[in-house]
């Protein structure tokens, strides 16, 4: 369960740095990097809710 926390929030450093780079700098390319970022952190969250759930069932 740690290692896929570090993997929720390793894709959320990287969502945060191209959000910052579309907003702050216009770097267009970076919005579509974001966008697949979110699609990541979603399979991810998805993964750690089943987790919770299971733990929280011992």
């Amino acid at each position: 369960m740690k290692e896929l926390v570090e993997k929720i929030n390793a894709e959320f450093e990287t969502f945060t740095a191209e959000t910052q780079s579309l907003i702050e700098k216009g770097v267009k390319a970076a919005g579509p990097r974001a966008r697949k970022s979110t699609l990541e952190m979603e399979k991810l969250l998805k993964e750690f809710r089943k987790l919770s759930i299971e733990e929280a069932k011992k």
